[in-house]
């Protein structure tokens, strides 16, 4: 069983934590640590109980309040090597543990696994935990395009966070400059509301439970345009879950993720 808590997600900043058997790892720390620590608060996750910090890649809006966090709670740092480098100079005594392709990570009841993405970074990572009884959460943003490896790797999970970040049309008539707009719908940038629900749709199986909709673009995209391009598709394709929104500036309710004689469930606390 994991319970998955999406604290905040968008251009101004992102974080995600999985909690099982009374530990917690955070995927993510895009806010101020003092953020992170209200967000926590606010959803009912306690931060004592946080064993790692999971980060996807060194840009602001995932990794600001790492440094900090990982200070002050004395944990490690599980990211890419190439990643870390950017980050080091501000990590101080922060442990740090390879995270990336071909590598599989267990810390408590947790297994962390890692492949890379095609997004404008060092070395940015998808990521997917695995806990307890067989719930298992991917958490990918920043994509791109989803490669080969993405699509590998979020195959067969009960619960995916992943980004659709704006829609199209918005995108080609918003004030952004043409490279600008290039960029985002390039393949160093992120995913679309189109291309998120055609990734979904090929991703769908009986045991998907939970899908949360992330990292939209406040000038590019909504939530109801997001869910309106996802939702259909999944319906079609067969999907009896839970779709969610991620917010930037308000945490989802708890998503609990269980797996229990073949039968999954996600529920929202």
């Amino acid at each position: 069983m994991i319970t998955l808590y999406v604290l905040g997600s968008g251009s101004r900043g992102n974080c995600c934590a999985v909690e099982s058997e009374g530990m917690a790892l955070l995927i993510d720390a895009g806010f101020s640590a003092r953020e992170i620590e209200r967000r926590a608060e606010r959803a009912g996750l306690d931060m004592a109980q946080v064993a790692g910090i999971v980060l996807t890649h060194e840009h602001g809006d995932h990794a600001c309040g790492s440094s900090l966090l990982a200070r002050r709670l004395q944990v490690p740092v599980l990211t890419a090597p190439g990643t870390w480098r950017h980050l080091a100079a501000t990590m101080e005594d922060a442990e740090h543990r390879d995270l990336g392709l071909c590598v599989r990570l267990e810390l408590g009841p947790f297994t962390i696994e890692a492949c890379p993405t095609s997004h404008d970074a060092a070395e940015p990572l998808a990521i997917v935990v695995r806990g307890s009884g067989g719930a298992s959460v991917g958490v990918a943003y920043d994509l791109g395009r989803p490669t080969t490896a993405v699509r590998y790797l979020l195959r067969n999970l009960t619960a995916i966070v992943l980004e659709a970040n704006h829609d199209e049309v918005q995108l080609r008539t918003s004030e952004y400059p043409p490279v600008v707009q290039r960029r985002i719908a390039g393949s160093g940038g992120h995913l679309s509301n189109r291309a998120a629900a055609e990734l979904l749709v090929e991703l769908h199986h009986p045991g998907l439970l939970a899908v949360i909709l992330a990292h939209l673009s406040q000038q590019c995209n909504t939530a109801a345009e997001a869910r309106a391009a996802v939702a259909p598709a999944l319906r079609r394709a067969g999907f009896r879950g839970a779709l969610h929104v991620a917010d930037q500036d308000t945490p989802l309710a708890p998503i609990l993720v269980v797996q229990r004689v073949g039968v999954q469930l996600a529920l929202a606390l």
